[in-house]
């Protein structure tokens, strides 16, 4: 008698379960179908999927920044000022100082680690708000992008970079999307498969209880901040490749579009917990969706109207995803 009623709620409970995970990739590719509907000789030329994916892998790196302090229960908001930051430093030492460029990625990259470091030793070790400080610690990585090069645009980088990014192609695609799609795989295998992420799991799900259970919360919280410091800086070196310049600006809109990105990920693949995958097909979910509406003529102002009504929607179908494995496991 158990087995027939159990039954019928197992597989309603798979069948919601797989509509939960399937829900944005299905949605994309109506998206798709849409836009190639009203823009046929546009949308579906092979350039314009080559620009999408090439044109959005800063994005794509950036979205993979956060997703161990948001497993972690840390919301990061410094990550796309510290990204242009590394930009401009960059920049400002290949072509203002005549730095070779791999040097001076190399120095943007650890200036990058510790500033991701500052930021988890400030919030653990003070225990203070991570929402705060990396609001404020995310000023003044702005601050130095507009200090650093006095306020002017850095022409000139290196072509090499230029090279290694946008010149060079496999499969027809840019290099900078497969660096991209090579950092999904390792945020994947390490949130997914390793110790570490397994812990930052927890300790994302409950401190008090993971602190009980006998693991370094403060210690995990730490490299999660200082992870995404190095992959925000390797964002900003990719941004360099491919604008082939360095522009100090306000990076408002691209915060909003990685957040968006991550907690649109947050209900999909691995349906209630943040993920590579899940982040990396909202990621070009959303280009797909921005490149169409630009293709029929919108402004650009909609863009940003656009990634903040996303980032709501994502932030409420992320709760109520939720509350419905919390009220199936309660039942």
């Amino acid at each position: 008698m158990t087995t027939n009623v159990a039954s019928p709620r197992s597989r309603r409970r798979f069948n919601a379960r797989v509509a939960e995970a399937t829900m944005l990739p299905v949605a994309f590719v109506v998206v798709v179908a849409i836009f190639g509907l009203l823009r046929p000789s546009t949308f579906f030329q092979f350039s314009n999927f080559t620009n999408i994916l090439g044109l959005n892998s800063v994005e794509l790196v950036l979205v993979m920044a956060l997703l161990i302090p948001l497993t972690n229960g840390d919301l990061d908001l410094s990550v796309a000022e510290l990204s242009g930051m590394v930009a401009v430093l960059v920049g400002w030492l290949n072509v203002n100082h005549g730095w070779p460029i791999v040097p001076a990625i190399l120095v943007g990259i650890a200036a990058a680690a510790i500033c991701g470091m500052v930021n988890g030793a400030i919030v653990v070790r003070f225990d203070v708000n991570p929402f705060i400080v990396t609001l404020a610690t995310g000023s003044v990585f702005d601050g130095i992008a507009f200090w650093l090069p006095d306020q002017q645009t850095i022409p000139g980088i290196s072509p090499r970079l230029t090279q290694w990014t946008v010149l060079h192609h496999f499969l027809g695609i840019p290099l900078d999307f497969w660096y991209g799609v090579v950092i999904l795989v390792i945020m994947f295998y390490v949130l997914t498969f390793t110790p570490f992420g397994q812990r930052a799991l927890f300790v994302g799900q409950s401190r008090e209880v993971a602190r009980l259970s006998g693991f370094n919360v403060k210690s995990t919280r730490f490299w999660g901040f200082a992870v995404a410091g190095v992959i925000a800086g390797i964002s900003g070196v990719i941004s360099d490749g491919v604008l082939s310049t360095a522009t100090p600006q306000n990076q408002g809109t691209l915060l909003l579009s990685v957040y968006a990105a991550a907690f649109l990920g947050l209900t999909t693949v691995q349906p209630g917990r943040f993920n590579a995958i899940g982040a990396g097909i909202s990621v070009f979910f959303l280009a797909v969706a921005v490149n169409g509406m630009n293709l029929l003529g919108a402004q650009t102002y909609v863009q940003s109207l656009f990634y903040g009504v996303f980032l709501v929607v994502a932030v409420v179908l992320s709760r109520m995803i939720a509350r419905g494995r919390a009220a199936s496991a309660a039942t």
